[in-house]
């Protein structure tokens, strides 16, 4: 018995979802299994910055203990807690100024609006 024209493109759709789903899966389970694998690395790098976080906060008690023999506590704080603040302000717009990368650049919005004009 031959298949009708609509027959065989139900077929072909119905492939289509098969294969896309087939393809999803395939996808997720690569995902999966990367991140499993990267679970204690993803840990070990956290708990490292933690550290790192822990031993700036000491560097900077330290260096406002060691200006306070100088300037006075109140003041050797003061000061460590501007220079501190400051350098993270600028970390902070360096970061932003990075961020802007995600937008795009000319370069590639203008490969994007010739894309548009062709199609």
């Amino acid at each position: 018995m031959e298949s009708s024209i609509s027959d065989l493109f139900g077929r072909l759709a119905d492939d289509g979802r098969s294969f896309v789903k087939a393809e999803t899966d395939l996808y997720r389970m690569i995902v999966l299994r990367r991140a499993g694998k990267a679970k204690s690395g993803i840990v070990a790098i956290v708990v490292g910055a933690l550290l790192i976080e822990a031993a700036l906060i000491v560097a900077l008690i330290g260096l406002a203990l060691a200006l306070a023999h100088l300037v006075g506590p109140l003041l050797g704080g003061l000061i460590v807690a501007a220079v501190a603040g400051f350098g993270g302000f600028l970390l902070i717009r360096y970061g932003v100024g990075g961020m802007k990368a995600l937008a795009g650049d000319t370069e590639e919005k203008a490969a994007l609006t010739a894309g548009e004009k062709i199609a």
